[in-house]
């Protein structure tokens, strides 16, 4: 019981995770290219403030889950729980101190002005979010696979009857 608890709660947080960036992705990324860069600005420092805590309470729950699963798995579940936990390590790195550094410089261009090389920081913005949501995407998909494909997380002993 303990069991499927922690592969199902594995399951939806790091489903939640990927689906957050897979949407700001193909929908946010997007409709940023749309708008003129103030409106542009504007808008990300305030997802950004809403953003702060929703991304880091999944990203930690998420890396935790998986973690979990690896410690409680024997066997290839716990190799896939492994590379689950390092896909969402790799995520929250790719966003600290790729993402969220830009981030700033934007809330900063809110009160001046943007560097003349705006467009090829925002690229670069943009690149790093397609890095981070891929590993996101992967360790959903790693952990979807360990909970389809395992039902049982340890190897049967093979000296119970």
């Amino acid at each position: 019981m303990r069991t499927r608890i922690i592969k199902a709660t594995a399951v939806f947080v790091t489903g939640l995770l990927a689906g957050m960036f897979t949407y700001g992705a193909l929908n946010v990324a997007q409709a940023f290219k749309a708008v003129p860069l103030d409106v542009r600005f504007t808008y990300h420092v305030a997802l950004m403030n809403v953003n702060a805590y929703v991304m880091q309470i999944t990203m930690g729950l998420a890396v935790l889950s998986a973690l979990t699963l690896t410690v409680i798995a024997r066997g290839t579940p716990r190799l896939l729980a492994g590379a689950a936990t390092v896909l969402g390590v790799a995520t929250f790195v790719i966003t600290r101190f790729g993402n969220v550094p830009i981030n700033q410089q934007i809330r900063q261009w809110v009160k001046t002005s943007p560097p003349a090389d705006v467009a090829s920081i925002l690229d670069r913005w943009e690149l790093l979010h397609y890095f981070r949501t891929g590993t996101a995407v992967l360790m959903f998909a790693t952990i979807v696979l360990i909970a389809v494909r395992y039902r049982a997380l340890r190897p049967a002993d093979p000296a119970t009857p």
